[in-house]
């Protein structure tokens, strides 16, 4: 199963081009079933860019996942500091295989009317 992400361009590319290998999170989809991120690039973008399967995902302090984490994480620490501020927990998704599509797809062609706040799962339509 899929689950779409909201991520911001700049950092939805850095999946793309390799140089960002976790995906962070706040909160996180529940479903153990889920296998693959649809990413859609936030504003300006505003579209679906592409996929990738899942690695493991870490749940762990902040401190403790930039650690583990941060050498491949394609973000500054501060950034991932001020992402992660007054959370006592948080989530990095392994990328482990990312596929840019050929061509943006709409968010409609998804048969998806809003771009998630935070993640939205998808039925097995496409």
């Amino acid at each position: 199963m899929r689950v779409l992400l909201s991520i911001k361009p700049e950092f939805a590319f850095k999946i793309f081009d390799g140089s960002k290998r976790y995906e962070y999170r706040r909160t996180i989809f529940k479903r153990a079933e889920i296998t693959t991120v649809v990413v859609y690039a936030s504003h300006p973008i505003k579209s679906v860019i592409g996929e990738f399967d899942i690695g493991e995902i870490i749940h762990s302090e902040p401190r403790e996942l930039w650690m583990k984490t941060g050498d491949q994480s394609g973000i500054t620490e501060d950034n991932f500091l001020k992402y992660f501020e007054n959370k006592e927990k948080g989530y990095a998704i392994k990328v482990k295989k990312a596929r840019r599509y050929d061509a943006p797809i709409a968010l409609r062609n998804l048969m998806v009317q809003w771009p998630p706040q935070s993640f939205t799962y998808l039925q097995p339509v496409w």
